[in-house]
């Protein structure tokens, strides 16, 4: 079969498009022909080897990547199944968590899968799982209700776009943070206020939110309290832009211990992918509470493509991988 192989961290330049043989499903995994694959940072992260602090646990490898197959989200059809998988067969339409989805086949795990929204194509499905998981336990952190000020930093990323349109699902205010041409789209979802980063620093804003959701960059904690409610939370997703080494973990560190000692929290999300966020966002789809935003699609064979685009071309929505 067809995949992307890395057998090196380092830049797009290392992936390659590669016949290695076809996975086989242990006792409890799945395995799924690939119809779509989505992208999303943590590919990057994969990719890069980075934070390097990340390297220490197994996904990674502390030289080398100990997977060398790259890609995360997938959405296609089971083609087998391990002996002790009961709740899927050959020929289901599936879509979760795959090891190594930039292929013609992978591995899942059963307890990371669940059956794709009849009403989403395999590219709509495929770009669910990791960013809507991750936006739906980001926003059960301190679940908004209706009239409260919910902020969404890095609105029209893979994250936000789920986060904006979960947090007015649930009767917030909305105000998305994105960049100029992004506007249109973050309102589209669900935003009552949209903000320009280019033109306005959120954090000096005399508005208090009683949530807000960092997708995006890794602004300081004094900066994100002074607009947080005396009782609000603030969630980090990630940290791009917060150095190679630990990759924003400082930050999270730093607001655990501080939510010790004032009336705020501070949070991280460390998102796993679990069948039943996905049945939950499954539910969420067919009722039309949220729907995913594909900024455009790539061939297997682009995939690098589509990872040099989500590091430097700030996509409105998700990325995906056609197989």
């Amino acid at each position: 079969m067809k995949a992307i192989v890395q057998n090196a961290y380092g830049s797009t330049d290392t992936l390659h498009l590669r016949d290695i043989d076809r996975p086989v499903p242990r006792g409890d995994e799945v395995l799924v022909e690939v119809r779509a694959a989505g992208v999303d940072p943590s590919v990057w992260h994969l990719m890069t080897g980075r934070p390097y602090i990340a390297r220490l646990s197994p996904q990674l490898g502390l030289r080398r990547p100990a997977h060398t197959v790259r890609g995360w989200d997938a959405a296609g059809s089971v083609e087998a199944v391990g002996a002790e998988v009961t709740g899927f067969k050959p020929g289901d339409e599936v879509f979760g968590q795959c090891d190594g989805s930039f292929a013609e086949y992978a591995r899942g795990k059963a307890g990371q899968l669940a059956a794709k929204p009849a009403s989403l194509s395999f590219e709509q499905a495929a770009v669910l799982p990791v960013s809507g998981v991750t936006a739906l336990q980001a926003l059960d952190v301190a679940r908004p209700g209706p009239g409260q000020k919910v902020l969404v930093i890095g609105a029209s990323g893979g994250v936000g776009t789920y986060a904006v349109q979960l947090a007015a699902h649930y009767g917030a205010q909305v105000t998305g943070v994105c960049g100029p041409t992004a506007g249109d789209l973050v309102r589209s979802l669900g935003a009552t206020d949209v903000v320009d980063y280019t033109h306005e620093d959120i954090t000096d804003r005399p508005v208090r939110y009683d949530l807000i959701v960092d997708a995006a960059g890794n602004r300081s904690l004094s900066r994100l309290r002074r607009i947080l409610a005396p009782r609000g939370t603030a969630v980090f997703v990630g940290g791009e832009d917060a150095g190679p080494v630990l990759g924003g973990l400082d930050r999270w560190v730093r607001g655990l211990v501080l939510s010790a000692f004032v009336g705020q929290r501070l949070r991280p999300v460390f998102a796993v992918t679990r069948q039943q966020d996905l049945l939950t966002l499954r539910a969420l789809v067919e009722t039309g509470a949220i729907t995913p935003v594909i900024d455009r699609a790539y061939p297997l064979a682009e995939a690098a493509d589509a990872v040099r685009h989500l590091e430097k071309g700030h996509p409105r929505g998700k990325l995906v991988v056609t197989v």
